[in-house]
């Protein structure tokens, strides 16, 4: 045997298939002989194919053959206690063997040998002694033949995807793993109707239709992997053909059924865009059923008959529809669709209020600024509080949109409260972490203070202590320019996040918010109040302004002023309330303060 670099053996290129991993091939030989199958393995070990098996025991060679499943046996005829022939009949008597290529190896070269051995299933021939050039152009061939017969068997050959038959198989083994993990699978059915271009423009118009939706389910799948939106072990390995104009998706894990909805939504928009074949514009016209184990399914048929009848209802609904198979998930999932669709719109037509919340001076008792918090003035079910459509937004992306909107909103006002003699109000907003992304925050920012004139210190941009270490170095330098336009900094809910304090001695922060979650329950219980006491000696040690929020009881109030806090804001004194109230509530209390001294 030689220890010269092995060439790789010349294989076609029939694509790659979108559940079975390419490996080498086994190739294995039985012959009574060592030495015989030593010298073969030499040969092809020289050729490129290095995974050999040998077997001089004709008696085992059935239990290695289906242990090890090779992709090729080399097969000697004359063999003591068991000859070729014996073997050639067990194995196209095995359902796992039935189909594997064997060469036979033979000296003898009458007709009836070849023939009998023809009718057992023999693939092909190899006279004894072997050449080595025909050994390795025999061995090439076969296995090239039967990868393309297993492609043919397990992908569609027109879009690369697998077929049915594979996803099932695969899908098998999914739910497999999902119940000893108790771990939800959501199966998404894509029907997408294209049968009036088949009939128009032909079956390779209808071909290439298919190999788009291909391409655009991969690329989807692809981009909310990248982007963390949605399944966590998203990949291409869930994506099938079940038919003409069916598709499947297999979404794993879900932490819950609306991240399944999310992702057919997503699909939904991708797959509406027109497709151009020859010149022509087809719109396709999806709808998706939703399926979910282990609620809908636990065993692949049931699962996947639970998902197709959610695809034909979602069809009654309409092109461009999704429906869950579960009629409670379907009318929730319908809720959110309508309520995103809603949203956008009510971002087109000015539906949106922001609401203030004072903040109160401790020792004075003086309205010194206020929360933006943003209110959404729905048509037909009266006034929204963030909780309903807040999160609806950051999954649909129009969050950067909602939240550009609060900034330019709240330096308006600003500027019209100073217009109107109220002084100059310092007005918090709050920040998503997709506007912080990118410093996509900054430029709205930059726009808004210099549109509206506003002095330093007038807004104050309230982060999430999460923001600050997903990206450490990249977030000071954005806080730094932020605090260059004259724009304070406040981190919100300190002490619920994961900032330790090396990362809060590094940002430019002027602002901390002791959380509700450690004001409820003061005075009576002890340990909150030592919590907040540290956190206001902390933030004063860095020369910050510490406010409590949440504050609805005279006791917390009293607590709050004693342990040397700053400001508050809560209930006790006002919810947020719309800009006219607001105003009026500030005046009221000046004047109140001026009447006292």
């Amino acid at each position: 045997m030689t220890d010269a670099p092995r060439p790789a053996p010349a294989w076609p290129d029939f694509g790659e298939p979108a559940l079975v991993p390419l490996e080498p091939p086994i190739v294995m030989m039985v012959d009574d002989e060592p030495l015989m199958t030593e010298l073969i393995q030499t040969h092809l070990e020289d050729a490129g194919y290095a995974n050999f098996v040998a077997c001089n025991e004709p008696l085992e060679a059935m239990k290695l053959m289906q242990r090890r499943r090779p992709g090729l046996v080399l097969l000697d005829l004359m063999m003591p206690e068991l000859d070729g022939f014996a073997i050639l009949a067990a194995m196209r008597a095995d359902e796992a063997l039935r189909y594997t290529p064997v060469i036979v190896l033979t000296a003898a070269a009458d007709a009836r040998t070849k023939l009998r051995a023809l009718e057992l299933g023999a693939t092909e021939f190899l006279a004894k002694p072997v050449d080595p050039s025909e050994l390795v152009l025999r061995v090439r061939n076969t296995l090239a033949f039967k990868l393309y017969q297993d492609r043919l068997a397990t992908i569609d050959p027109v879009t690369g995807l697998s077929n049915r038959h594979t996803f099932s198989q695969y899908l098998e083994g999914v739910l497999v793993r999902a119940g000893a993990r108790k771990a939800m699978v959501g199966l998404l059915h894509i029907d997408c109707d294209f049968k009036q271009a088949r009939e128009a423009l032909g079956p390779s118009a209808a071909d290439a239709i298919a190999r788009c939706i291909a391409r655009r389910l991969n690329a989807a799948l692809g981009h909310l992997a990248e982007s963390a939106v949605g399944p966590a072990a998203l990949d291409h390995s869930g994506v099938a053909r079940l038919g003409e104009q069916e598709f499947a998706v297999l979404l794993r894990p879900l932490e819950h059924a609306d991240g399944a909805a999310s992702v057919a939504k997503d699909l939904l928009q991708r797959l509406a865009e027109p497709i151009d074949v020859d010149g022509h514009q087809i719109v396709i016209g999806p709808a998706v059923g939703i399926a979910l184990y282990p609620t809908d399914g636990q065993q692949v048929g049931t699962l996947q008959k639970s998902a197709d009848l959610a695809t034909a209802k979602a069809r009654r609904q309409g092109k461009g529809s999704l429906a869950f198979f579960s009629a409670e998930l379907d009318a929730r999932s319908m809720e959110r669709l309508t309520l995103t669709q809603q949203l956008r719109r009510g971002l087109e037509r000015g539906e949106f209020r922001l609401h203030y919340q004072p903040k109160l001076d401790l020792r004075s008792g003086a309205v010194t600024g206020a929360e933006a918090l943003i209110r959404w003035q729905h048509p037909e079910r009266g006034l929204l509080y963030p909780g309903t459509f807040i999160g609806l937004a950051e999954e649909s992306g129009l969050i950067v949109e909602l939240g550009d909107w609060v900034v330019a909103e709240a330096c308006a006002q600003s500027a019209r409260w100073r217009q109107a003699g109220l002084g100059d109000i310092r007005i918090a907003v709050n920040v998503s972490k997709l506007q912080f992304d990118g410093g996509h925050v900054l430029a709205v920012l930059r726009e808004q203070v210099a549109r509206h004139g506003l002095q330093p210190g007038q807004l104050v941009v309230e982060i999430t202590e999460s923001l600050l270490v997903s990206d450490a170095d990249a977030a000071l330098d954005l806080l730094a320019q932020i605090q260059a336009l004259g724009v304070q900094l406040s981190i919100d809910d300190f002490g619920t996040g994961y900032s330790s304090l090396s990362y809060l001695k590094r940002f430019p922060v002027d602002e901390l918010k002791i959380d509700r979650s450690f004001i409820v329950d003061i005075p009576a219980r002890p340990e909150d109040l030592a919590i907040v006491r540290t956190v206001v000696a902390l933030g004063h040690s860095l020369d910050m302004t510490v406010v409590a929020e949440g504050v609805e009881q005279p006791g917390q109030l009293a607590a709050l002023r004693d342990a040397g806090c700053d400001h508050y804001q809560g209930f006790l004194f006002s919810p947020a309330v719309p800009p006219d109230e607001f105003a009026d509530l500030a005046r009221a209390t000046a004047a109140r303060i001026a009447a006292g001294s």
